[in-house]
């Protein structure tokens, strides 16, 4: 994580997964570094909006035993004539370059991914669920907003509980075979438990996530961005639409006819602004 922060801090965090409330403090500490140095944990707490229980994890976390020793460790930084990194533009550029890279290293592994053959699978398997709980459902939204224009009968289950398992069973019992999960940090219990449901009635389970451990017979991992105090889905994105388009791709004819037919309809009802491209 060392994109956004001072170098030296960035060396501490690299590689650490942070929750959102330890994100806040390293920004903090990030652009007020020079101040940060002198302050007591209460003040730095009140400073970065947190609770001060949650500086002295934060420090824990880093390998300390509390936060006057991370303090200590951090002095030289500024004491010693390091420059601080500079003001909110700097910690957005890292994110965005952080996001960058996230993108490159998924195109590079595109070889890897079977999204030809789960494209063929997902195209051809009626209905389609597509599940998507908490943080997840926004991928999981934009993923069956497109799918829809080009399969028939996409079902979108983005509410836990009864109405989850309700929602799968009846997929299944109409002709389902396959369910497109996406499982984002932080990851929900309960969307790993309503898969394995799903495997027992007999679905397979294809996950778009960021772990590549996942429990699902394939799995399209991708990495998010972790520079900001919530993480943001570049990467997933991408790797979402590359399986619309693979779903696209596997029934051509069907997709050329389900998007005229849907272009004609928003013509005539006047759903999109004029001069919007096609």
């Amino acid at each position: 994580m060392a994109d956004g922060y001072h170098g030296g801090l960035g060396v501490l965090l690299d590689g650490r997964r942070l929750s959102p409330v330890q994100r806040r403090i390293a920004h903090y500490l990030s652009e007020h570094l020079d101040e940060a140095i002198f302050l007591s944990s209460v003040e730095l707490a009140e400073r970065a909006g947190v609770s001060q229980p949650s500086v002295t994890r934060f420090a824990m976390v880093l390998g300390f035993a509390g936060y006057p020793e991370l303090r200590q460790a951090l002095r030289p930084l500024v004491l010693g004539g390091g420059a601080v990194e500079g003001p909110q533009e700097s910690l957005l550029r890292g994110a965005i370059d952080s996001e960058i890279r996230n993108l490159a290293l998924i195109r590079e592994r595109l070889p890897a991914f079977p999204l030809k053959e789960l494209g063929e699978q997902l195209a051809a398997t009626e209905p389609l669920p597509v599940v998507g709980l908490r943080v997840s459902c926004g991928l999981a939204t934009t993923f069956a907003y497109y799918a829809r224009r080009i399969h028939p009968d996409v079902r979108l289950l983005t509410h836990g509980g009864s109405e989850l398992v309700d929602g799968l069973h009846a997929a299944r019992r109409a002709g389902a075979e396959w369910v497109v999960a996406v499982v984002l940090p932080r990851h929900p219990v309960e969307a790993v438990r309503a898969l394995e449901y799903a495997e027992k009635l007999g679905l397979r389970v294809a996950a778009i996530t960021d772990r590549c451990d996942f429990p699902a017979e394939v799995v399209l991992d991708a990495p998010v961005g972790d520079r900001l105090v919530f993480d943001s889905h570049a990467a997933p994105l991408a790797l979402a639409m590359a399986l619309v388009e693979a779903m696209a791709d596997a029934a051509p004819l069907r997709t050329r006819a389900r998007l005229e037919e849907y272009e004609r309809m928003t013509d005539e009802t006047g759903t999109f602004l004029p001069g919007d491209p096609a």
